[in-house]
């Protein structure tokens, strides 16, 4: 059995969303889709000094409403502004001296794209928590464009040749068995996560990766 994991790519997701990595074979990095503006692509939240949530939001340049999560890419002045933003969290800048490998994965833009960044940043971060699997843009996939919803996630389990689908919590309103069952794929889901929800960014800052990566494995149990 090949199971497959398919997700929007996050900056910096909370540690709830590396169980896909847990659960999964092949991670599928969902980019062939409109960028959600208000969603957690390209922001995250993480402390002030008073200890107050605030968004850190990368600098992402002028884009048409209806542009693609592999299309986005940095303002030409995204180094500079994403340097002077992380100054407003004491966490952040105390990584300076500390964790330097975790906040190159934050300040190294690199050339690319902002899907690039991301995909990276994930690789990354699953790599340090022992979670390293297979990772697959869904926009290499040569989906139909006019594929949409369930039938484009359908899609791109058959084209990775995945005979079970898991999905996070919040999908069940959006998924249906059968139709997974017709195909011959397994529809699973992860059961709520019951730990934080600050960014992992956060919690390996203040713990080791093998600690956290215990505890998303502790937390990655499935239904249907």
């Amino acid at each position: 059995m090949t199971t497959v994991a398919v997700m929007q790519p996050y900056f910096m997701p909370y540690a709830g969303y590396f169980r896909l990595f847990e659960a999964a074979d092949v991670f599928v990095i969902f980019d062939c889709v409109q960028f959600p503006r208000r969603g957690w692509v390209h922001r995250n939240r993480f402390p002030l000094r008073d200890g107050r949530l605030d968004w850190l939001t990368l600098p992402v340049a002028r884009c048409p409403r209806d542009t693609r999560i592999d299309n986005l890419a940095f303002a030409p002045d995204a180094d500079s502004r994403l340097f002077d933003a992380i100054q407003r969290f004491p966490e952040l800048t105390k990584a300076c001296s500390q964790h330097s490998a975790l906040l190159d994965l934050v300040m190294n833009i690199g050339t690319g794209t902002l899907a690039d960044y991301l995909c990276g940043q994930l690789r990354s971060v699953a790599g340090m928590l022992g979670l390293s699997k297979t990772v697959v843009r869904s926009s290499q996939l040569s989906i139909d464009p006019a594929t949409c919803g369930q039938a484009r996630v359908i899609a791109i389990a058959k084209t990775i040749g995945a005979t079970r689908y898991i999905n996070s919590p919040g999908g069940r309103e959006f998924y249906d068995a059968q139709s997974f069952a017709d195909h011959g794929i397994e529809l699973k889901f992860l059961n709520p996560f019951q730990k934080s929800t600050h960014s992992v960014l956060t919690l390996l800052l203040a713990d080791s990766a093998v600690n956290v990566a215990s505890m998303i494995c502790q937390q990655t149990t499935l239904s249907s």
